[in-house]
């Protein structure tokens, strides 16, 4: 590889975090994938219970729960910059808040995270509103019909 090669090559670390240089589709991807992640990511052999990385670092007493929870408020201010609008936005951080408060509570707690899913709650709020939102008005169709 040459050197003027690697010197083209630039990280935007920033930008990639606050998801300044990707479109809203590839942001709510994003938060999908993450909602998936936490709730839904992996299945108990055997059976068709869905658990994800939110029930599983659950079981570490106290950083678990945190941890866990700072993860699902990122979704929460990512639906905020994408357009939620404050009444979602508090759906949200009460299921994250629910979610929260009896997933701290051993064993009982990621029993409840199986089964509550808040992430997977707030995602499908967030796409439930973008679908519902106006789309910019970019003129007639052209004549073709499709």
């Amino acid at each position: 590889m040459s050197t003027s090669r690697i010197n083209d090559l630039s990280f935007d670390i920033a930008g990639a975090l606050n998801g300044s240089n990707l479109t809203r589709a590839q942001r709510v991807a994003r938060i999908d994938a993450l909602a998936t992640l936490m709730d839904t990511a992996f299945l108990l052999p055997g059976t068709n219970i869905r658990f994800g990385i939110d029930a599983v670092l659950g079981l570490v007493p106290g950083i678990g729960d945190v941890i866990t929870t700072a993860m699902s408020l990122y979704i929460v201010k990512e639906a905020r910059s994408l357009g939620a609008p404050p009444w979602i936005v508090a759906r949200m951080l009460g299921n994250v808040a629910l979610d929260g408060v009896i997933g701290a509570v051993p064993f009982v707690g990621d029993l409840f995270d199986v089964a509550w899913r808040a992430n997977r709650r707030n995602l499908a709020l967030l796409q439930k509103h973008l679908a519902n939102e106006p789309r910019a008005y970019y003129g007639p169709r052209s004549g073709s019909g499709v």
